[in-house]
């Protein structure tokens, strides 16, 4: 399910223009998981906000100062999510502007009590957490940010991690990486939740139409259609688990290998943890059992 708009073609380092009051810079963090790099976006106009300052790259935090008109000014910073693509360059553009950090918490805010059991047992996430993350300011669910005269709507949208936010200006949906512009999300246990990740896009979806400004890839001119085109895909893919578990694929890597045969072998191991998501959220339904506690090298079975 990857999607790439061939128009889209920023310049790390470079200011674009995406819509009034949005402008874009990309971070300089090419990768197979952040595609061409982070989306750090540039709201308002005179004192303007920061949203996912990105990577503590130098050349990336001169980019983002070089991108304000003359005049311009810093007023606050929001960071979608804790992962070190989108938080770490938050502190040292604050120190540097001194404007504040308002995220939802540290990167443990906000993980699911399921998960949290899970991380007690060992298991490792497999992403990059900024485990240093600290905002000024904790944001939560319904509360709202001032972009100039206008106002943003702040929705905890947990799933890809547990301390994300999305953030509505209008019909302008700031949706950070839990639909992202050119490939479906990573869940990777325990630092995500699959079964938050559903519930967040039937929230998303609930807003109705709405553009997609997401944390990697193109903007999404029809938004309803990508959720909904996600969560299908989702589905899809708890289905092809389902039955490879029923035609023997007894372990998260025997599943990849019958599953994600249309997946680049650079994107395998989020495949992996992608399938160890789908099997802790079947188990909690009670579809499939795990021979002992869940992990990827667990046994699984079908129920």
């Amino acid at each position: 399910m990857q999607q790439t708009d061939q128009g889209f073609d920023p310049v790390a380092g470079q200011v674009c223009g995406l819509a009034p009051g949005i402008r874009l810079v990309l971070a300089p963090n090419p990768s197979p998981m952040t595609e061409r790099g982070t989306n750090t976006y540039i709201l308002g106009a005179g004192a303007v906000t920061v949203l996912d300052p990105g990577p503590n790259l130098p050349a990336h935090l001169e980019a983002i100062t070089a991108a304000l008109a003359p005049g311009e000014r810093i007023a606050q910073i929001l960071v979608s999510h804790s992962h070190v693509d989108h938080s770490p360059a938050a502190r040292p553009l604050a120190a540097a502007t001194g404007a504040p950090v308002l995220a939802f918490g540290d990167a443990q805010a906000g993980l699911s009590a399921r998960m949290a059991r899970l991380q007690d047992t060992g298991l490792g996430g497999g992403e990059g957490v900024d485990r240093d993350f600290r905002p000024d300011h904790c944001l939560r669910d319904g509360d709202t940010v001032a972009i100039g005269d206008e106002v943003m709507q702040v929705l905890h949208t947990p799933g890809h991690l547990g301390n994300h936010l999305s953030f509505l200006w209008g019909r302008a949906l700031f949706c950070g990486d839990t639909v992202m512009g050119w490939a479906p999300s990573l869940v990777s246990p325990p630092d995500g939740d699959l079964t938050d990740f559903m519930a967040s896009l039937d929230r998303l979806e609930a807003l109705g139409p709405v553009v997609l400004y997401p944390g990697h890839g193109a903007p999404v001119a029809d938004g309803l259609a990508r959720i909904r085109a996600l969560r299908a895909h989702r589905l899809g893919r708890e289905a092809a688990i389902r039955a490879a578990i029923d035609a023997g694929a007894d372990s998260p890597a025997a599943i990849v290998e019958q599953v994600y045969t249309d997946v680049p072998r650079a994107l395998l191991p989020g495949a992996l943890r992608n399938v160890l998501a789908h099997l802790i959220d079947l188990e909690g339904r009670g579809l499939v059992r795990f021979d002992g506690r869940p992990g990827l090298e667990a046994r699984v079975s079908g129920r």
